[in-house]
């Protein structure tokens, strides 16, 4: 419930309506361990400005072994293509049954949905990745910095203020 009123009043901000809210509290959207604070209290920063940043060790690792699987499912899904259009050509010369032919198709379909998946989790962890950076969503003054590097980020209940950014003065 905090976050869409955070990201309303930072959409608020952004488009000029500085009296919409005097303060946004920031978080980041992914779990973690706080490594480093870029910005100190009184300290005026731009849009998209690096606030802070999570250790980003378990999420490459993620990234990674996402990468991995999604290469996997490609050679898989090539082999699957391939063995379709082996099928295909036996059974158009009437050397292989319907049931091989099937079979082939419905490993192909199964390998590209595997591909699908993978390629899914390939692009969230990408994207979890680039939201362990905690970047001004508009020009401010950094108020208060609650997070310091060792605090641990918990995204899934109610995620720690580590940033409290104003549209105005300190």
């Amino acid at each position: 419930m905090m976050k869409r009123f955070v990201l309303v009043a930072a959409g608020l901000l952004a488009a000029g309506y500085a009296g919409a809210a005097d303060r946004v509290e920031l978080t980041t959207r992914v779990s973690g361990v706080v490594a480093e604070v870029r910005v100190k209290p009184g300290e005026r920063v731009g849009k998209g400005r690096v606030l802070l940043r999570l250790d980003t060790t378990v999420l490459q690792a993620r990234l990674d072994e996402a990468a991995a699987e999604s290469m996997r499912a490609e050679a898989d899904a090539a082999d699957a293509a391939r063995e379709l259009g082996r099928a295909r050509e036996l059974y158009e010369r009437t050397v292989s049954s319907t049931t091989e032919l099937d079979a082939a198709v419905l490993r192909d379909a199964r390998a590209k949905a595997t591909l699908a998946a993978a390629q899914a989790r390939h692009a969230v962890a990408k994207k979890d990745l680039a939201d362990a950076e905690l970047r001004a969503p508009f020009a401010g003054v950094v108020q208060a910095v609650p997070g310091q590097p060792g605090t641990v980020v918990s995204a899934d209940c109610q995620p720690k203020t580590l940033v409290i950014l104003g549209a105005g003065r300190p």
